[in-house]
Protein backbone atom coordinates (compact mmCIF):
# COMPACT_ATOMS: atom_id res chain seq x y z
CA UNK A 1 0.00 0.00 0.00
CA UNK A 2 1.13 3.50 -1.32
CA UNK A 3 0.76 6.53 1.27
CA UNK A 4 2.17 9.55 2.00
CA UNK A 5 3.48 10.46 5.39
CA UNK A 6 5.01 13.35 7.02
CA UNK A 7 7.62 11.68 9.64
CA UNK A 8 9.79 13.27 11.80
CA UNK A 9 13.48 12.92 10.06
CA UNK A 10 15.63 12.80 13.66
CA UNK A 11 13.68 9.77 14.48
CA UNK A 12 13.64 8.30 11.53
CA UNK A 13 17.23 9.20 10.90
CA UNK A 14 17.92 7.52 14.01
CA UNK A 15 15.58 4.48 13.64
CA UNK A 16 18.03 3.86 10.08
CA UNK A 17 20.98 3.81 11.85
CA UNK A 18 20.38 2.28 14.98
CA UNK A 19 18.27 -1.06 12.81
CA UNK A 20 21.04 -0.89 10.28
CA UNK A 21 18.94 -1.36 7.66
CA UNK A 22 19.29 -0.90 4.00
CA UNK A 23 16.75 1.53 2.68
CA UNK A 24 14.26 3.75 4.78
CA UNK A 25 11.09 1.61 3.87
CA UNK A 26 12.78 -0.96 5.55
CA UNK A 27 13.34 1.01 8.49
CA UNK A 28 9.69 2.06 9.10
CA UNK A 29 8.54 -1.30 8.07
CA UNK A 30 10.30 -3.31 10.70
CA UNK A 31 9.62 -0.01 13.41
CA UNK A 32 5.62 -0.92 12.42
CA UNK A 33 6.22 -4.83 13.09
CA UNK A 34 8.20 -4.07 16.15
CA UNK A 35 5.34 -1.75 17.33
CA UNK A 36 2.52 -4.20 16.54
CA UNK A 37 4.44 -7.05 18.24
CA UNK A 38 4.93 -4.90 21.74
CA UNK A 39 1.73 -3.43 21.80
CA UNK A 40 0.73 -7.49 21.14
CA UNK A 41 2.66 -8.44 24.33
CA UNK A 42 1.23 -5.48 26.98
CA UNK A 43 -1.90 -7.11 26.07
CA UNK A 44 -0.89 -10.83 27.01
CA UNK A 45 1.03 -9.15 29.99
CA UNK A 46 -2.39 -6.88 31.28
CA UNK A 47 -4.11 -10.49 31.30
CA UNK A 48 -2.16 -11.66 34.12
CA UNK A 49 -3.67 -12.01 37.45
CA UNK A 50 -7.18 -11.72 36.20
CA UNK A 51 -7.56 -15.47 35.40
CA UNK A 52 -9.49 -16.81 38.56
CA UNK A 53 -9.06 -20.22 39.95
CA UNK A 54 -11.05 -22.66 42.11
CA UNK A 55 -8.81 -23.49 45.14
CA UNK A 56 -10.75 -26.67 45.66
CA UNK A 57 -9.73 -28.40 42.46
CA UNK A 58 -6.46 -30.71 42.18
CA UNK A 59 -4.39 -30.14 39.50
CA UNK A 60 -2.56 -32.82 40.58
CA UNK A 61 -5.34 -35.64 40.16
CA UNK A 62 -4.56 -36.34 36.23
CA UNK A 63 -0.74 -36.72 37.19
CA UNK A 64 -1.87 -39.39 40.24
CA UNK A 65 -3.99 -41.03 37.13
CA UNK A 66 -1.42 -42.15 34.85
Amino acid sequence: MDTNLTINGTLLEKAFHVGGLQTEDETVNLALEEFIKRRAVEDIISLFNTVEYDEEYDYKKLRREK
